[in-house]
């Protein structure tokens, strides 16, 4: 395919990248002024432990940034990565260890509070080294810019001067906005005690703004007069963001839907500072298993290593690119449907037209950090069906196991040959070992199950080793079919395989499942069911 046709079915896309995308070619119609580079921010708080909702911004960000620069065929961009950890910690995280620690430290600056982890020279860094590390794993281009370094190397001090002199005008912005008894204390302007070293919230009055001098009354009621220069300030949230956007020439930033204010206050004070507010999208935030916003300080989200324990890097992606603007529940239930999904996905990619291709998600993961390679690939299993045969292996079952019955079913068994198929088995072990095993429960088949089931393994013992998945599910079906069983529906007769042979209310294509777990080895857990009727009747009789 042509760069041109290329560029050409992008510019009328309805995918959600390439329409954020858009808003850049507006925003710069004949492209950045002098060829400079498009610059694209994600922000981080480090306050806790990073969970996937951080890495999802850097994930759709990268998008972005890929899809613009398939619409300008290539022009020049930036991704800033930036860490907020000039913050100062406001309460103590849940999932924290030394709690003592950061408690005896609330309200000072996060990178001037001991690491509680015992690894780093402070808290921020250590989760700042969680959240690059993760990035960096996965493939981001990004530059990292910590707020703490660009504050006490100075590097913000012409952009905080500008803060003194259009502070009237920034609290005209602001003041209406917040409770009368906030307005009593707020300024734009957070000088860090000389005395306690804490980030107060306290009134200031400008000194000098050439020279940053403010004036302040420390906690022990002490008159201070003191530059905000060199990291001995920082702004209010909302004055910070919009003084970063301007410092750092940002030209798009999405945020969460809890930020839908601040975009609109931080951007007024950008035009008062002398800069435009960059494009974005304000997306929907993702939800813990119980519906609540998931978040740092609770630890209720899921955690990066998390996600990679019981799923796969793609897949999480995958998970992340769909619908930014619904709501989307985010807990250990949703990974198995999104790794089979994403290699449906990435299946169909090669045979769809154009169009179809720019609106798939795997189009824009391949791409995201790479040459888009791998489109039309197929797994010989789905992970679905590594679930189940582990699920009936247990939950001490190992990938010795796993691997032995997978050549029943796939070519070529090893883990050297099929290295995507050997990263779903270690995730398949540590997911039924954590979360399937300990809930599996057989029950003993209704008569007239029973009878299908006896009637199934009448079939199977005619079967030859060769069978094929198809012929097996073939057989499953004209089986339920049968009125002498009585079921109403096929469905019925599948639950009643699943519940009573996996032990589970869902399940796989029983003829996939046959063919990978073994003729012989499914006509012993029929006669384990059947078995189980049998005790079943004897009670009831008795």
């Amino acid at each position: 395919m042509t760069d041109e046709a290329l560029i050409s079915a992008a510019r009328v896309s309805k995918a959600w990248p390439f329409q954020e995308a858009q808003k850049l070619l507006k925003r710069f119609p004949e492209g950045k002024p002098d060829g400079a580079p498009v610059i694209f921010e994600t922000g981080y708080g480090p306050s806790g432990l990073p969970h996937i909702g951080t890495f999802q911004e850097v994930l759709r960000t990268t998008l972005v940034r890929r899809a613009y620069e398939v619409l300008t065929d290539g022009a020049p961009t930036r991704l800033i990565a930036f860490s907020d950890d000039m913050d100062g910690l406001r309460k103590v995280p849940d999932n924290i260890p030394n709690a003592e620690l950061l408690a005896a430290n609330l309200g000072k600056p996060l990178t001037r509070i001991a690491d509680p982890f015992g690894r780093y020279e402070s808290f921020a860094h250590h989760n700042n080294a969680m959240l690059r590390e993760f990035l960096d794993r996965f493939g981001f281009e990004y530059e990292f810019v910590s707020a703490s370094e660009r504050y006490n190397a100075g590097a913000f001090d012409a952009a905080l001067a500008n803060v003194l002199r259009r502070y009237d005008a920034i609290m005209e912005i602001m003041l209406p906005t917040l409770r009368e008894e906030r307005r009593q204390t707020y300024s734009p302007v957070l000088p860090v005690s000389p005395k306690s070293g804490v980030v107060l919230q306290v009134p200031v009055e400008v000194v000098d703004a050439e020279s940053g001098m403010i004036r302040f009354t420390d906690e022990g009621g002490s008159v201070i007069e003191q530059s905000i220069f060199g990291g001995q300030a920082k702004l209010q949230w909302k004055v910070d963001w919009a003084m970063r956007w301007v410092a750092l020439g940002i030209d798009y930033e999405m945020c969460g839907k809890d930020l839908t204010d601040s975009v609109t206050q931080s951007g007024k004070i950008a035009k008062v500072l002398g800069g435009r507010k960059p494009e974005g999208m304000i997306y929907e935030l993702f939800l813990d298993d119980k519906g609540e916003k998931i978040s740092k300080s609770k630890g209720n989200g899921l955690t990066i290593e998390e996600w990679l324990t019981y799923g796969t890097e793609e897949s999480l992606g995958f998970y992340l690119f769909r619908e930014p603007k619904s709501a989307k529940q985010l807990h250990i239930g949703v990974i198995p449907k999104a790794v089979d999904e994403y290699w449906q996905f990435r299946g169909n990619l090669a045979s769809q037209p154009i169009d179809k291709q720019l609106g798939n998600p795997v189009w824009h993961l391949l791409r995201a950090n790479g040459d888009g390679k791998g489109a039309g690939d197929t797994l010989p299993v789905t992970f679905g069906l590594l679930l189940n045969l582990v699920g009936v292996l247990g939950a001490e079952a190992t990938a010795d196991q796993v691997w032995s019955y997978l050549g029943n079913y796939v070519s070529d068994a090893s883990p050297e040959a099929n290295p995507e198929v050997a990263r779903l088995v270690e995730a398949a072990l540590a997911y039924n070992r954590d979360f399937i095993a300990p809930t599996l429960v057989k029950r003993a088949p209704a008569p007239n199950e029973a009878a299908a089931l006896a009637a199934l393994d009448a079939e199977l013992a005619q079967a030859g080793p060769a069978t094929s998945a198809e012929d097996l599910q073939t057989a499953v079906y004209e089986i339920g079919k049968r009125e002498e069983f009585g079921f109403e529906s096929l469905r019925d007769w599948f639950k009643a395989l699943y519940e009573t042979l996996l032990g589970s209310s869902q399940g796989p294509r029983m003829g996939s499942f046959i063919a990978l777990y073994g003729i012989p080895e499914t006509r012993k857990l029929i006669a384990e069911a059947l078995a189980a009727n049998d005790h079943a009747q004897d009670a009831q009789d008795a």
